[in-house]
């Protein structure tokens, strides 16, 4: 009998990755803004990528050695890296598109495991979405490999409606293994002649040095576009196409042919019941069929604290708008990183989480009243002070209150003393003090606006401009989140 503890093993390698005290390695992600720490014996033996990176990364002083992986989100390599150690991947109240962006990068660190997994579950439960946003997802896949079932499922659909690529204004940028793929198929539902155009146009897309003027073409131009089609031409049932559109669509491109083929056409021509010595591709079999019609999929809101109207106030803030910005003019989207109902309200987490994050906003909801508060970071949190907490200097930072139900306006307090802006608790205040705009006023037991103790919020005016809560004291938070704030426009 053998007994299986894998739960507690993934429990116990994912304390493994908590603890910052023994690793060896530091990947650097979206544009370096966010870096994990990590040890390299269990990336090597987790992935096929990190062990030949690490392979030929050399280590600095400390024996640290750094991957810098720019093209990746924090937010997608967080899951990822939770994955390698614990084997655990939570997709619970994440975006169908977070699932796809997820699976592009597990198949990039070469995690096959969790590709497939993930593919497997995208077919299977996301069809709609995969349908709604098919032209994106179509010409990902083909760039890059091992998405199998996603091609097939694909190719499925484009071959009962080829009109979704084939008519696309975009359709000659498909790669050469996606029209192959699609060529192969004898369920295509387009007439040859059709498909020849295609391939035609697609060929002549790739070479723009030739000639526009077909009669201008010499025979070092009918070569080049000869050998960029060299994987097509044998995929086009050529005997299955009308002798009116062999004359008029054909015949002008004969000499990108091999000899043999062109007289075996001809013959067909004139004697249809002869033999041919070229390959006979059957005729692709046709159906009647529609397209079923696009699910609606209804707009997740990006916030269960704020909307979009309190979107365009604080964008207008940041910019120093004396106008607020519109609803459908927002310059910056809000990307959540930290929601407290799901993440957790222990400051630490706050810490854990959002180190390294520049230009964030923290927003709460207070218990008992309509009020929702919040401030905003220009700068990067910092988690990585041993003792002392550290002061950040920046003009740009505010805090705010936000009108909602029974607050009729919204206010603004931008900081007036730049020096003392932003606090960056040390590591053993961290359990207890989150977020902090200003800090605690010498003679009472207020801060500007400051998450401690997991849900509560201190507010009153002193390294801003004036107070942001009609509350006083300490006040409990039903919830809280926390936006990166990346520009769009």
């Amino acid at each position: 009998m053998t007994f299986k503890f894998f739960d507690k093993l993934s429990q116990n390698f994912i304390e493994l990755l908590n603890d910052k005290d023994d690793y060896n390695v530091i990947i650097e992600t979206e544009n370096k803004e966010k870096s994990f720490t990590a040890h390299s014996n269990i990336l090597k033996c987790r992935s096929q990528y990190f062990r030949k990176e690490l392979e030929n990364t050399q280590p600095n002083e400390n024996n640290i050695k750094t991957i810098i992986k720019s093209s990746v989100s924090s937010q997608i390599f967080d899951v990822i890296l939770k994955y390698i150690y614990g084997g655990i991947v939570n997709l619970e109240n994440v975006e169908t598109s977070f699932i796809f962006d997820l699976m592009l990068g597990a198949n990039e660190f070469e995690l096959m495991e969790l590709t497939i997994k993930l593919e497997t579950h995208l077919i299977d439960t996301k069809a709609s979405w995969l349908k709604t946003y098919f032209s994106r997802i179509y010409r990902t896949i083909f760039n890059e490999s091992n998405f199998k079932n996603l091609e097939n499922y694909c190719n499925d659909i484009i071959a009962k409606h080829p009109n979704i690529v084939f008519d696309s204004s975009d359709f000659t940028s498909l790669s050469e293994s996606a029209l192959v793929s699609l060529l192969k198929r004898d369920d295509l539902q387009m007439e040859e002649g059709k498909i020849w155009d295609y391939v035609i146009k697609w060929g002549i897309s790739q070479n723009y040095t030739l000639p526009s003027n077909l009669e201008e073409w010499s025979k070092e131009n009918f070569l080049t576009l000869k050998t960029t089609l060299q994987q097509f031409l044998p995929l086009i049932r050529y005997f299955h196409i009308s002798n009116k559109e062999i004359i008029e669509k054909i015949m002008p491109y004969k000499k990108i042919l091999d000899k043999q083929l062109w007289k075996d056409i001809i013959q067909h021509m004139a004697i249809p019941d002869q033999p041919v010595r070229a390959v006979n591709l059957p005729a692709r079999s046709f159906m009647v069929t529609e397209l079923p019609p696009r699910a609606e999929i209804p707009k997740k809101p990006f916030s269960t604290i704020i909307s979009e109207e309190h979107a365009a106030e604080i964008s207008s803030w940041i910019d120093r708008k004396t106008t607020t910005y519109s609803t459908t003019n927002i310059p910056y989207k809000f990307v959540l990183i930290l929601h407290g109902t799901r993440d957790g309200f222990a400051p630490q987490t706050f810490w854990n989480i959002c180190h390294g994050y520049a230009k964030t906003v923290v927003v709460v909801k207070v218990k008992g009243t309509d009020e929702i508060l919040g401030g905003y970071n220009p700068l990067a949190w910092d988690n990585s002070n041993p003792e002392t907490s550290q002061w950040m200097e920046t003009k740009d930072s505010f805090i705010f209150s936000l009108k909602n139900g029974d607050i009729q306006n919204s206010i603004l307090s931008r900081v007036k003393n730049p020096l003392c802006a932003i606090r960056n608790i040390s590591k053993n205040l961290q359990y207890k003090v989150g977020p902090r705009f200003g800090d605690f006023h010498l003679f009472s037991d207020k801060s500007d606006f400051t998450l401690d103790c997991g849900n509560y919020c201190n507010s009153i005016g002193f390294y801003y401009e004036n107070p942001i809560s009609i509350s006083s004291g300490r006040f409990s938070i039903i919830d809280y989140e926390v936006f990166k704030i990346v520009r769009t426009s």
